[in-house]
């Protein structure tokens, strides 16, 4: 009777082993995690090279097609708000998993437009997705990263959506180029690739303790933590001038390539968004030997050239000169916006870091899509021409407003170090 007590406690310890969900080592989920991000903003660009292709099908004014592209962020910003700390409270696991399956539903919606409403409809499904992945997302990265290098996570959270643009505007340019059914190619395989993400995500571990308050959660709000905010509210003109620049070229360059520059090519249209996309994943490996917020300075001074070097380039009509210049600008568009993540995430803790990330998506995406929206509906009066010249020219101001501030940061603690010696 007695040997019946150790063989009853084995048995129950098997039972709960095998009742207990099995999930994938840390390190791994931390790869998957950044493949997922990576993914949301492979998406998020792939539509870029097709707008004018649909614009010539389907026969939609300029103004429209910004609509159609500014639709997707407007809805991304309104879903942030409303689930931007959500993962907080019911875990990163479910948020992301729900983010994937709408996602999967918004690549069949791609597939099966056949009109600028449909189009409108699969931007704005996809933006919610988006959204609702956003904050959840990044944070689960930083969180999912090895303890000794939760920078690593902070710096994954801004790169994989610069490659991720880069690498979705360029293979969907091939795909017009030489596919003779572009459309089935990239959102077919982005829906079994959504599909399968969300599988994989019910094997991923949970990276923080559900808490209380997820409905009032819901209540659209932003949040920065006390610490956060004085380099949040100094990094404002970066953010409004890094995404307000990819808000141009993800709606208007392919147009610019074929009115400005008289290029009609796919591969041509995805090159505007990878090469200024591409150019920002590398800038943070480029500018990471520099301690902060050196980086910020470099990279916003480049932003400065590069749109100089766009605005000569609409003026003498130089392709060459134009890719030169989104090079040098992407510099900054990574560079900039990577050194202020890094800077701005270890300033959360783990309870306030969703949040944070929100408002950081927040602001980044009505600079991602309001001004674009309005270039948009300007091009019939004004011109493509003279729009974009006023948008490059405006850009320029801000990011020479921000590179003063981000020097001055730069010059107060050099001023505090000499002091402290």
């Amino acid at each position: 009777m007695p040997s019946t007590c150790p063989d009853l406690a084995a048995s129950t310890a098997a039972l709960a082993a095998r009742a207990k969900p099995r999930r994938v080592p840390a390190n791994v989920a931390f790869v998957l995690l950044a493949t997922v991000l990576f993914a949301f903003f492979f998406a998020a660009s792939a539509p870029s090279p097709l707008f004018v292709v649909f614009q010539h099908a389907w026969h939609f004014s300029s103004s429209m097609l910004t609509v159609a592209f500014a639709i997707y962020a407007i809805a991304l910003l309104l879903s942030l708000l409303v689930a931007g700390s959500l993962s907080d409270h019911i875990g990163r696991r479910p948020v992301v998993l729900a983010a994937l399956v709408l996602q999967a539903v918004a690549m069949g919606l791609f597939l099966l437009a056949n009109d600028i409403g449909g189009l409108i409809v699969a931007r704005v499904v996809q933006g919610v997705a988006t959204g609702i992945a956003s904050g959840a997302l990044s944070a689960a990265v930083v969180e999912a990263a090895p303890a000794s290098r939760k920078r690593l996570g902070a710096l994954i959270t801004s790169v994989s959506p610069l490659a991720g643009l880069a690498v979705g505007a360029l293979l969907t340019g091939i795909a017009v180029k030489f596919s003779v059914q572009p459309v089935l190619w990239v959102f077919g395989g982005l829906a079994l690739v959504f599909a399968a993400g969300a599988v994989v995500v019910l094997w991923m571990p949970e990276t923080v303790t559900p808490r209380a308050g997820a409905l009032a959660s819901l209540v659209p709000r932003v949040s920065i933590p006390v610490k956060a905010r004085v380099e949040f509210v100094r990094g404002l003109p970066v953010f409004i001038a890094v995404w307000a620049l990819g808000g141009l070229f993800l709606s208007l360059a392919p147009s610019l390539m074929l009115h400005v520059f008289g290029v009609d090519n796919g591969v041509v249209n995805g090159l505007t968004v990878a090469v200024l996309s591409g150019m920002g994943a590398i800038a943070p490996t480029l500018l990471g030997r520099f301690a902060a917020p050196r980086p910020a300075v470099f990279g916003m001074a480049s932003m400065v050239i590069g749109l100089a070097l766009l605005l000569a380039s609409l003026a003498t009509r130089s392709l060459a000169l134009f890719f030169v210049g989104t090079a040098v600008a992407g510099i900054g568009f990574g560079g900039a916006f990577s050194a202020l993540v890094q800077a701005l995430a270890p300033l959360a803790q783990s309870h306030e870091r969703g949040e944070l990330f929100a408002a950081i998506f927040v602001v980044s995406y009505l600079a991602f899509s309001l001004p674009a929206m309005l270039a948009g509906f300007l091009v019939a009066p004004l011109g493509l021409l003279n729009t974009a010249q006023g948008y490059a020219a405006v850009l320029l101001l801000i990011a020479a407003f921000g590179t003063w501030r981000q020097a001055a940061a730069l010059a107060g603690k050099g001023r505090a170090s000499s002091v402290s010696e």
